[in-house]
């Protein structure tokens, strides 16, 4: 996996990357450990706090492709800190505004435009920018496995803290916490001219015609379309899971620690899914990759709802789907990549995320809705079931040649 990394600095610009992304991804994906405190604490009710956190997870797709665009035209580095910045800032402001109109704008829109300044767009984009293309791979896989080391060390820590300290000490330890984030960027973005710069000393009108000439190609193509249709279903997982995991535990009549580390576990497991996937990506096929895992999901759900709930079964799922949490992103941002270069991979890639992050909405609301009118997630996780098998198959036409040597920069 590392060899790959050891041309021109890949490593420490990876492992920076990799790191920033355990903090914005790590406080973001813990959230759903907040909803109960902050349901029994404000009385607001599970489905106005589920909309707030549903919105959220649609504000971080909607970021990632006007953070992407701006790191294409400016860099990365005034996007990365500011993204900290505002993460910070909106974790620090929720305990003070714990209204739903409060929670909309805190967690909703300034945590999550925070976080997704600071996440996969911009800093697979700097890094592939910054590496050789055969690294790219290996790098996308790391940086993603940062992520997934954030849930791991970020689920357990905000159980505790809340334990500790209240949801509301939490939130602001929480938001000190994302502040340690800053001294990484410069590693990640370097001193050295973005490849865009010369772009961004262009008359505006030329880089807007670029930019959006690429846009448009990347709409009009099939297989874009396709991928995005595909990752629309993971993040319907993604935001079920982490947004209702914790309650599905207590229906249960089990203890909280049981959804924390059950939260942990799939982030552990996703660091090992993440780099095993990474490496792949450089040797199979990204469409075949992206098939297997969805199926994998659904036979893995289809398990679950079979089996008694017990500890040790929500910690054998957790395992499970965090081997393809979110190694979904290597072989997605690949075929980006594959398809259209890196030029502008910032922003095609974000607008995948986008589809991704629709999907998420879906599956924080409507799981909220499900919880309050059927007293279950039943029909979640039928429709979860669904939405797998069809992004499976979804994966399977989208054009992708067979592998050959690492492509360079378009």
């Amino acid at each position: 996996m590392f060899k790959e990394l050891r041309h021109s600095g890949a490593l420490g610009i990876t492992l920076a990357a990799a790191g920033i992304l355990m903090v914005t991804m790590g406080a973001r994906q813990s959230m759903g450990l907040f909803l109960g405190p902050l349901n029994t604490s404000t009385g607001l009710g599970i489905v106005t706090i589920s909309f707030a956190m549903a919105v959220a997870q649609f504000t971080w797709g909607a970021v990632q492709p006007l953070a992407g665009a701006a790191a294409d035209r400016w860099g990365p580095r005034p996007v990365l800190v500011a993204g900290i910045l505002i993460l910070a800032l909106g974790t620090a402001l929720t305990p003070l505004l714990a209204s739903a109109w409060g929670l909309m704008f805190s967690i909703g829109l300034l945590s999550a435009m925070g976080a997704g300044a600071g996440s996969f767009s911009v800093l697979i984009g700097a890094a592939a920018q910054r590496i050789p293309a055969q690294s790219r791979g290996a790098a996308s896989g790391v940086i993603n496995a940062g992520g997934s080391f954030g849930q791991f060390v970020f689920a357990p820590l905000a159980q505790k803290l809340i334990q500790l300290l209240g949801w509301m000490g939490a939130m602001w330890s929480m938001a000190a916490i994302a502040l340690l984030a800053l001294p990484l960027v410069g590693k990640v973005t370097g001193g050295a001219q973005p490849p865009s710069a010369a772009a961004a000393t262009a008359p505006a009108a030329q880089d807007g015609e670029g930019l959006g000439r690429a846009v448009r190609r990347a709409l009009g193509d099939r297989s874009y379309l396709l991928l995005h249709l595909g990752f629309f279903t993971c993040g319907f997982h993604i935001a079920f899971l982490v947004t209702h995991l914790p309650t599905e535990v207590n229906l249960c009549g089990l203890p909280p620690s049981v959804a924390s580390w059950s939260l942990a576990l799939i982030g552990l497991a996703n660091i090992v899914g993440s780099l095993v996937v990474g490496k792949l990506v450089g040797q199979y096929r990204s469409k075949m990759i992206l098939a297997l895992m969805y199926a994998s999901r659904a036979v893995l759900i289809v398990w679950y709802l079979l089996m008694p709930r017990d500890p040790w079964v929500f910690y054998v799922f957790a395992v499970g789907l965090g081997l393809t949490w979110l190694a979904t992103v290597p072989p997605t941002a690949g075929l980006v990549a594959k398809l259209f270069g890196v030029r502008y991979l910032g922003t095609l890639f974000g607008l995948t995320l986008l589809s991704h992050q629709i999907g998420g909405f879906l599956g924080a609301y409507l799981g909220g809705l499900a919880i309050t009118r059927f007293g279950d997630y039943t029909w979640m996780w039928w429709a979860d079931i669904a939405l797998a098998a069809l992004a499976a198959v979804i994966n399977l036409p989208i054009r992708e040649a067979p592998m050959r040597p690492a492509l360079q920069p378009a």
